[in-house]
């Protein structure tokens, strides 16, 4: 392994995590009311639900099939007694229709942002950033994984990246696993290290946003014409 090598899998992946990490709590601190996705629905609606409904729920599979292969180590599967053949028919069965979908929805997301003149007269340069590199992001992790399946190949990202992952974690960096997998799939776990570079920076930041506050927030009380208020709490009407 060349130096070249060992840097992009040993020490690239902490200074993209401290990086990441640093412009975060920055961002939040300094401009906590621009921590939104900025929603464009009121310029446009028809494109944006499909592409918005396949895109997130799809990505949602993605993430999950994700942690599925690459955290939990293989010899979890192999002790509850699933083969290894059994896991590979099943990771392509499931993922590569969740990663169809995703990227058919960000493609219409990324010809709405671009294609409506409406939606791009009010689009900046990080929302139309934060969409090319999710789009690349998706496009490489489709291909090397729709390559791999095709190509009947013995790579097995369980023993070779799956472990490389959990060792960043400990502290404990093993690039020499990162050395002989497939071009695609170094090419898309870069395209990924771009994709954490750029979150911090652009409306991607929402996805740590989850609306916890929904759950405790107050009742919506209506008024009347005639003075009646209708409280959702309590479904009673009363004069004011």
């Amino acid at each position: 392994m060349n130096k070249a090598e060992w840097f992009l899998w040993a020490v690239v992946p902490y200074i993209v995590v401290a990086v990441f990490l640093t412009a975060i709590v920055l961002r939040y601190k300094t401009n906590p009311f621009g921590w939104t996705s900025k929603s464009s629905e009121l310029l446009e609606k028809r494109i944006l639900r499909w592409g918005s409904l396949m895109f997130h729920f799809g990505i949602i599979a993605v993430f999950g099939g994700h942690v599925a292969g690459l955290l939990v180590p293989v010899s979890v599967y192999r002790s509850l007694g699933v083969s290894d053949e059994a896991y590979h028919i099943a990771a392509v069965a499931g993922g590569l229709p969740a990663g169809v979908v995703t990227f058919v929805g960000i493609l219409i997301l990324c010809y709405r942002r671009f294609a409506s003149a409406r939606i791009r007269a009010t689009s900046s340069f990080g929302d139309r950033l934060a969409l090319v590199v999710l789009t690349v992001v998706l496009f490489t992790g489709l291909l090397a994984t729709s390559m791999n399946a095709a190509g009947h190949s013995e790579f097995d990202y369980r023993t070779t990246i799956n472990p490389w992952l959990r060792n960043l974690f400990v502290f404990r960096p093993q690039p020499e696993l990162m050395q002989d997998i497939p071009l695609g799939f170094k090419i898309h776990i870069t395209t990924t290290f771009v994709l954490y570079l750029v979150i911090p920076f652009t409306r991607l930041v929402h996805i740590f946003s989850l609306p916890l506050g929904y759950l405790k927030r107050s009742y919506v009380v209506y008024r009347r014409r005639g003075g009646n208020v209708y409280s959702r709490k309590n479904g009673r009407r009363g004069a004011v």
